[in-house]
């Protein structure tokens, strides 16, 4: 047989699909995979099913519902005063990893650079590779995953074409500041190079923090296109309904990728975030409080058994040191583990790195019921008391 693409044909199984069965095999409350356990709003789950009732049910327009553009039109101009035409502006994906995907492949040559920062979500380097991208990595630094100007300094080149920013940072939990962000404006505009920024968490964000696009910096909003997901943002991540948002010279391109991979989303599902939109905007603000009680109760009881927590800043996720605990083996190891003793899953930081990762971090999801939470960590407290 011929060689297969060897981005995918040499790619293991995700570590998500690992420790869910695991956690499945061994009945683990599993506070790996980031998805909640509780579905979003009752009105935009009823507004679906009617509109998947009434119809239409064919193929919805390309870039997306006239009325979904528009409502995320609104929304961006309302939170962050960014003004973006829907008609030219705006796509809709099937979900915001399509969104990364399309916007990947519409923006990307082969040859080019693109710069990840590491802990990162783990879509982002095969794709880039499968265009042919070249990645090349910043390390940040637990616990506060600070970014320098020295470590911009070192991947940035005339070939750089553009960074992929997520924030709030999956895995790491972090919310990049303002002085941060005003370095990768410098580089970008130094560089002539552009930006993927992942900010499907937008408005989970903890503490008073509030989450800042890059695109709202001077000089910025022609350099970026912005990724938005609808199941982070109401609790629906099986909906997988996401988009991109950027000047029109970005979109189309991103736009004609994004026709060749899923061509449309749902029209009903669409609708149905429209109206979550226009309506529903308590709910996500109300949301990010609820996880910000589940952060700070999940941190403490960890800390109380032995782990180290860091700090979290937004998103679904808490990293913690397990040094303290006197594992002998990796974080891969140790969440296999507890997975099978404890029947607790969390996930193992090092698959977030290209190499040479750190293996004492693992990564809790706390966008669970409280009593889910409160179980597990009644487990892990006995299996460590026990041990």
């Amino acid at each position: 047989m011929k060689p297969l693409n060897p981005t995918f044909a040499g790619t293991g199984t995700t570590i998500f699909s690992v420790m869910s069965a695991l956690a499945n095999q061994h009945g683990a409350v599993n506070l790996g995979q980031g998805f909640p356990d509780t579905d979003g709003p009752l009105a935009l789950r009823e507004r679906a099913a009617q509109a998947l009732i009434e119809g239409p049910n064919q193929y919805p327009p390309m870039m997306g519902v006239e009325a979904l553009r528009q409502a995320l039109a609104a929304h961006a101009t309302r939170f962050y005063d960014l003004n973006y035409d829907w008609r030219s502006e705006i796509v809709v994906t099937s979900g915001g990893t399509e969104a990364l995907t399309a916007s990947i492949m519409g923006l990307v040559n082969p040859g080019d650079e693109v710069v990840l920062l590491e802990p990162a979500y783990d879509s982002y380097r095969p794709i880039v590779q499968a265009v042919g991208g070249i990645v090349r990595p910043i390390r940040l630094q637990a616990p506060n995953w600070t970014l320098t100007e020295a470590a911009l300094a070192g991947v940035f080149t005339n070939k750089t074409k553009l960074i992929v920013l997520n924030t709030p940072m999956n895995p790491a939990g972090k919310v990049f500041g303002r002085d941060e962000l005003e370095l990768i404006a410098k580089f970008l505009t130094r560089f002539d190079a552009l930006a993927i920024c992942d900010e499907v968490y937008e408005h989970l964000t903890f503490d008073g923090l509030k989450h800042a696009p890059l695109a709202t910096l001077p000089g910025m909003a022609e350099r970026c296109v912005r990724v938005g997901s609808a199941g982070k943002m109401f609790s629906l991540t099986g909906w997988k309904v996401g988009w991109v948002e950027g000047p029109a010279a970005l979109i189309g391109a991103v736009s004609k990728a994004h026709q060749f991979i899923t061509f449309t989303t749902p029209t009903a599902l669409q609708i149905a975030v429209a109206h979550g939109l226009n309506t529903a905007e308590e709910f996500f603000l109300n949301l990010a409080r609820e996880l910000q009680g589940n952060r700070d109760f999940l941190a403490n009881g960890l800390k109380e058994i032995g782990f180290d927590p860091l700090p979290a800043q937004g998103t679904y996720f808490l990293t913690t040191d397990i040094r303290k605990l006197r594992f002998n083996g990796s974080d891969v190891d140790f969440c296999k583990h507890i997975t099978e003793h404890a029947r607790v899953a969390a996930i193992p930081l090092s698959v977030f790195f290209s190499a040479d990762a750190p293996r004492h971090f693992v990564r809790f999801a706390f966008c669970k019921q409280r009593k889910v939470l409160e179980e597990a960590v009644a487990r892990l407290a006995t299996h460590f008391k026990r041990n």
